[in-house]
């Protein structure tokens, strides 16, 4: 059994290298999407401390609406321009209706408020779009869907172009969001608002405008995530349970961290397609990547409650 864990798997990894590229290969495609989301719930928990439960409904519900917006016979790209413009109205919606009459009151009534989000998403999304799965336009986007084969050491290394597409849009995305943070004035006043509510407020920064934006550029995450998993796996309601393998990405990574969100989410999306080829199958029969994420994430609370990357707290009495 020993040998088993301990020296075969490494020695299978050796035998076949190409093997072993084409495994990091398809985690590190799953890695970039986890990681998309988990900045999802970053920005809103740094700018607000709240966690949003309904990131992953978000993630649903914007690719719903594009696909249903196509299927009006509305263009491609005018229906993601139109997706954009109804995850703006909802920011708006959700600083309004839900967080603006919430403020002061206890992190976990503002959780619960997320909850009661995520319910009227599910709810008015199949009521508006209907419960069916739906397929993502991919080619009416142009996004590319052939494949192309290299020969490391001789061996066989399939890429999806999809894959290749979603890594690159992925990588732009993360780097134009370093930046806007950054470098911008708005940028830095979500920074300053995570920091320190009290100083950044008595500065004049607006609570409710950095609201609408940290919910705004989370809606615009879970577009392109909504995206780039509908083209993989279809549009459904099912998209939520992949979004929310983006926890254990916060658990390893740190809540606050977005660094941890990008490096948590690269190494569990690696790790557990790693462990499920090598380990995984031989060993137990499979299916380990349902819950290798949340086992490794615990592992590592426990010995750094705050994430790899998370700040630790002191309080001082």
């Amino acid at each position: 059994m020993l040998q088993k864990i301990f020296v075969e798997p490494f020695v299978d990894m050796v035998a076949a290298p190409d093997f072993l590229m084409q495994v990091i290969w398809e985690g590190l495609v799953s890695g970039v999407l986890y990681a998309l989301i988990a900045l999802g719930f970053v920005l809103i928990f740094r700018s607000s401390r709240i966690f949003n439960f309904a990131q992953g409904i978000m993630v649903v519900f914007a690719a719903l609406t594009l696909v249903g917006l196509h299927a009006m016979g509305i263009p491609a790209w005018v229906s993601v321009a139109l997706t954009l413009v109804v995850m703006f109205i909802l920011a708006v919606a959700i600083e309004r209706i839900v967080l603006r009459p919430l403020v002061g009151q206890p992190d976990i009534i503002l959780f619960m408020a997320t909850i009661g989000i995520t319910l009227f998403l599910i709810g008015t999304g199949e009521t508006i779009f209907g419960g069916e799965n739906k397929v993502m336009i991919t080619r009416e986007l142009g996004i590319p869907t052939g494949d192309f084969v290299l020969e490391p050491f001789g061996g066989f290394l399939l890429l999806q172009h999809l894959d290749i597409t979603v890594v690159v849009v992925a990588g732009l995305l993360v780097c134009a969001l370093l930046v806007f943070l950054g470098k911008t004035q708005m940028g830095r006043a979500i920074r300053a608002l995570g920091d320190d509510h009290q100083a950044a407020l008595s500065v004049g920064i607006s609570l409710q405008t950095i609201w609408v934006l940290v919910w705004f550029v989370s809606g615009i995450i879970a577009l392109v995530t909504g995206i780039a998993w509908g083209a993989r796996a279809g549009v459904s309601f099912a998209l939520e349970i992949i979004a929310f393998k983006a926890l254990p990405v916060l658990m390893l990574g740190g809540l606050e961290s977005i660094t941890g969100a990008i490096v948590g989410g690269l190494a569990i999306g690696i790790l557990e397609k790693l462990f499920e080829i090598y380990w995984g199958q031989p060993l137990l029969g499979g299916n380990t990547e349902v819950w290798f994420a949340y086992v490794l994430a615990l592992i590592v609370l426990l010995f750094r409650p705050q994430g790899l990357f998370g700040e630790k707290i002191i309080e001082r009495v």
